[in-house]
């Protein structure tokens, strides 16, 4: 691999990465050299990801971390655990995040929070504490998952457009603060991707029609093609890459 793409020696952590697109995120990091430390809080489907994908790469690579995201002591604590067991954060994939489908008329204001705290506050309060181990250090990477919902907007799931928008705009506040102490904070935001929690939506015959027509490319993603941009927002490549989200959605916002 190309030295300025190779994570040996880093240490990742990456939220929700039990299943989905956090564990194959995890996997390319591991893929490039990185430590990676996984994260959920169901603690038994998380032993059982980090045991799958350590069978992968060798011994000291792969570990698992349960901690709630949405908990400013919670966060605190895990980041503390991965500094203490597995070496210095050198990045963070703020990952972990939910979806609800109701109309805004019917919404219940819980959900509406439930959202919003499990998908944007969690970057904040995972964020922060990352950034105050890695603002000493002078250096640190720092990557927030947000969606197409970041820039557009579909019936029904208000709660989880309002937090992506808002997860990009705190990919920008973390910029203006923390780059100046060596960090660069990016997001990334797929477009849709097929994953076993979209498949009830690649069953769908309409919707999975008008998927395949409303991206260029004409195909669901899949979470392999999100690995080659988190690895290289994570790797010395991205260096003067800075408070910018990357759309990795098949061409879908570039077009009408």
């Amino acid at each position: 691999m190309s030295g300025l793409f190779d994570l040996t020696g880093r240490v990742a952590l990456v939220t929700g990465s039990s299943r989905g697109i956090g564990n194959a995120l995890a996997r390319g990091l591991a893929e490039a050299g990185a430590a990676v430390v996984l994260n959920g809080i169901n603690q038994e489907r998380l032993k059982d990801a980090e045991a799958a994908l350590a069978a992968g790469f060798g011994p000291g690579r792969i570990h698992s971390c349960a901690f709630d995201v949405t908990s400013d002591t919670e966060a605190a604590r895990g980041i503390a655990w991965v500094e203490e067991n597995v070496g210095p954060l050198d990045i963070l994939v703020n990952n972990a995040g939910i979806q609800h489908r109701v109309p805004m008329l019917d919404l219940d204001v819980k959900d509406w929070e439930r959202v919003l705290t499990t998908d944007l506050t969690s970057a904040f309060l995972v964020g922060r504490e990352a950034a105050r181990r890695m603002i000493p250090r002078g250096r640190g990477k720092i990557i927030n998952i947000c969606s197409v919902q970041t820039d557009l907007a579909r019936p029904t799931i208000a709660p989880y457009v309002a937090a992506k928008g808002g997860l990009r705009n705190l990919t920008r506040a973390m910029t203006a603060e923390w780059a100046a102490s060596g960090l660069q904070i990016n997001g990334i935001a797929p477009g849709y991707i097929h994953t076993e929690m979209t498949q009830n939506l690649v069953d769908d015959p309409d919707f999975n029609s008008w998927i395949l027509g409303r991206t260029p490319a004409h195909r669901w993603g899949t979470v392999a093609d999100l690995a080659g941009p988190a690895v290289w927002l994570a790797s010395e490549a991205s260096n003067f890459v800075n408070g910018q989200t990357i759309f990795v959605d098949g061409g879908m916002t570039v077009v009408v």
